[in-house]
């Protein structure tokens, strides 16, 4: 791994080392884990997706688990192999917690919109990885891709990867999300306003919200700079319009 990028992994570690006593986890979701994990199939990029473009920012992608689940609900609850049937089961099935907002994923950005990926072979990830991150990131398959996708670009070390995410993503804290998806007038300018005074860290302009269909909250992004330090949010990923009518799935 280049000596910038690791010094950028040990800058996350001591910012959130620092943000942590003021900024508790604010997501401390009931989780279970299965008793058996699924082994996760390896990823194999194509020649034309590889991109080792230099890392100049970082961005921290939460997905609003109940959106996931109404949309697994409404698809018809699986996508065709064991593993991801596996996959939205635990994350949707009640059995094994209630999940708001998850990690989907750390990803290194650059100047423009061809972000760096896959920039090395990745080895699947050991269970005792998974386990670890599991209940972060529900998911063993997404768990895999987002360490062959984006980790690899980052370390050479999944478990330095999934470090380095987890902190930044436990040291977030959330609005009231049941009184906002209760907000007839929420607006994405005011949801980001809501989720920046949770988060005094973070500016609402560093905060981009991705809405999927009939304008339903599916992701907040948190933008970061080399040291992972909030910063304001390039144009290429600035999310769904300030003005737009945002709705949100309740919580359960």
């Amino acid at each position: 791994m280049p000596a910038p990028m690791r010094k950028s992994a040990r800058a996350a570690a001591l910012l959130c080392a620092l943000m942590l006593p003021a900024m508790a986890s604010a997501q401390a979701a009931r989780c279970t884990l299965p008793a058996r994990i699924d082994t996760p199939r390896i990823e194999v990029a194509r020649p034309d997706q590889v991109r080792r473009t230099p890392v100049t920012r970082y961005l921290l992608s939460l997905s609003w688990s109940p959106q996931h689940c109404r949309d697994v609900r409404v698809r018809g609850n699986g996508r065709g192999d064991g593993a991801g049937r596996a996959d939205e089961q635990f994350q949707c099935g009640g059995a094994n917690g209630d999940f708001a907002f998850v990690l989907h994923g750390l990803w290194p950005e650059t100047d423009g919109r061809d972000w760096p990926q896959y920039c090395a072979p990745a080895r699947r990830l050991s269970r005792a990885t998974i386990r670890r991150n599991l209940c972060m990131t529900p998911s063993v398959q997404l768990l895999q891709h987002e360490w062959a996708r984006h980790g690899v670009c980052m370390t050479r070390n999944p478990d330095a990867y999934f470090r380095a995410a987890g902190l930044l993503y436990r040291a977030v804290r959330y609005p009231d999300m049941a009184a906002l998806a209760a907000d007839d007038a929420l607006t994405v300018g005011a949801f980001a306003r809501a989720f920046a005074a949770a988060n005094p860290a973070y500016p609402a302009d560093s905060i981009a919200v991705e809405t999927g269909g009939g304008g339903y909250l599916d992701e907040v992004r948190l933008c970061l700079d080399r040291r992972f330090r909030p910063q304001r949010c390039p144009p290429e990923s600035r999310g769904a319009n300030l003005g737009q009518r945002l709705r949100i799935e309740p919580p359960r």
